[in-house]
């Protein structure tokens, strides 16, 4: 439970601070402080892989504990993969430092 991705956010439509789990992204909790909606995230996310033992399923895997390769493929328009070849070029790098550059931007 410890390894899941947890993120608190301020929600203005709800006036209250929200605890979010990446892995469980269904799952949510409201609370006024944000301490207090990662505790409430937490405990959901515990409950709810104690539920889901119980019924034989299967609890997602963590992202921090999956591997990852480094590679995906995009798809992109024609024109726009031109464009990025000449910003690459023109940059004198390769065309995967450019783009994984503007990933991480």
């Amino acid at each position: 439970m410890d390894k899941y991705t947890y993120r608190v956010t301020w929600s203005e439509e709800d006036g209250e601070y929200v605890g979010l789990c990446a892995e469980f992204p269904s799952l949510s909790w409201l609370a006024d402080t944000q301490e207090t909606a990662l505790a409430g995230i937490r405990d959901t996310v515990k409950q709810v892989i104690k539920d889901m033992q119980s019924t034989g399923e299967t609890a997602p895997q963590p992202l921090a504990t999956r591997s990852y390769s480094g590679k995906f493929t995009v798809r992109i328009p024609p024109d726009v993969h031109r464009k990025l070849q000449i910003q690459a070029a023109e940059s004198k790098i390769s065309f995967n430092r450019l783009i994984s550059a503007k990933l991480s931007n």
